[in-house]
C-alpha cells in the first residue's frame, strides 16, 4: 500500500490518526473545514486543506487534496441533528464524483452502529441492517453508495459510541433522570482502539470488508454510567425501570477478533 494517504476531516479522531501514520513515515493530506485550523495541520506535519462539503456542492481545493494519494479515510460526521440538517447523501455523491477523477483507490468510510437501528441480541457485521434514525439511514445510503462503486476498494468500519480524552458520554448524561434502556448493554471504544483499528486495516490490506468497532465488554449501562459518574464525582443519571423486557443491542466486533487482532484500550475508567 502506498504511503500516501489522505484524511477527510481532521476533527477529534482524524487529527491523533493522521499523527500516527505520520509517525509511520505516511505522507498525510487532510482537511478542516476551518481555515483557522490550517496552522494545527501543518504543526504536525498534516499537508493541510480547507475543504467544505454541503449538499449543493464542494468549496475548496479537493483536486489539491485528492492529488498523489491512493487511500482516502472519509470521516465526515452527519450533521442531521436540529435544524441545520442537509443531506449526507449528497455531499458524499460530489465527493465520489471527484474522487473518480483522482488516482485513489482504496477508502475507508468511517460509519456508525446506528446502521443496525433497534436491533436485539448479538449483532455482527453479518446481521442485517435496519436503521431507524435519519443519521443511520443516511450513512448506510453512503456506505452502499461507495461499496458499490467499482472505480475504488471500500472498506466500512461502524464504530460504536467514541470515548477518549476529554470525552465521555457520562458527562452529557450526568444528572439526567427517567432515561430509558438502563438494562441494555454499552457499545462503546476508546480513541485509541478507533485508531488501532483503522491502522491495522491500512497495513494489513483488509478492502472491501465490513467491520465493526466496538469494544468487547458490554455491562449494562445503568451500572456502567453510575460507576464513572461516582469516579469523576459527578451526579450519576438515573433510569426508569424497565417495563418490556427488551435486551437491546449488544455490537460484536467480530471480523476484526476473528482475523487474530486484539483491543486494548479498556472503556473502564
Amino acid at each position: 500500500m502506498t504511503k500516501n494517504i489522505g484524511i477527510m476531516g481532521c476533527g477529534w479522531l482524524g487529527l491523533p490518526l493522521a499523527k500516527e501514520f505520520i509517525e509511520k513515515g505516511y505522507t498525510v493530506h487532510g482537511t478542516t473545514t476551518s481555515s483557522s485550523k490550517l496552522n494545527i495541520l501543518q504543526d504536525e506535519g498534516i499537508t493541510p486543506f480547507t475543504v467544505r462539503l454541503s449538499e449543493t456542492g464542494i468549496e475548496g481545493d479537493i483536486k489539491g487534496f485528492l492529488s498523489n494519494i491512493k487511500t482516502l479515510i472519509i470521516n465526515v460526521p452527519p450533521k442531521l441533528r436540529g435544524k441545520q440538517t442537509e443531506s449526507f447523501v449528497e455531499k458524499m455523491k460530489f465527493l465520489m464524483a471527484e474522487i473518480k477523477k483522482s488516482e485513489v483507490s482504496h477508502i475507508l468510510f468511517v460509519s456508525s452502529t446506528a446502521v443496525y437501528g433497534n436491533a436485539e441480541g448479538e449483532i455482527t457485521e453479518a446481521s442485517p441492517t435496519q436503521p431507524a434514525t435519519e443519521s443511520g439511514k443516511q450513512l448506510l445510503e453512503s456506505e452502499n453508495l461507495l461499496a458499490n462503486e467499482e472505480g475504488f476498494n471500500t472498506t466500512i468500519i461502524r464504530f460504536g459510541g467514541l470515548i477518549g480524552p476529554d470525552r465521555h458520554p457520562v458527562t452529557m448524561l450526568s444528572g439526567r433522570e427517567n432515561l430509558t434502556n438502563g438494562n441494555h448493554p454499552i457499545n462503546l471504544i476508546h480513541l485509541n482502539d478507533c485508531i488501532h483499528l483503522m491502522s491495522t486495516i491500512l497495513e494489513q490490506g483488509y478492502w472491501g470488508e465490513v467491520f465493526n468497532g466496538v469494544y468487547p465488554h458490554h455491562p449494562k449501562k445503568q451500572v456502567y454510567y453510575f460507576e464513572e459518574a461516582q469516579k469523576r464525582g459527578l451526579p450519576a443519571p438515573s433510569y426508569k425501570t424497565a417495563s418490556i423486557k427488551k435486551e437491546g443491542k449488544m455490537v460484536l466486533s467480530k471480523n476484526f477478533l476473528d482475523k487474530g487482532h486484539l483491543f486494548t484500550a479498556s472503556i473502564i475508567s
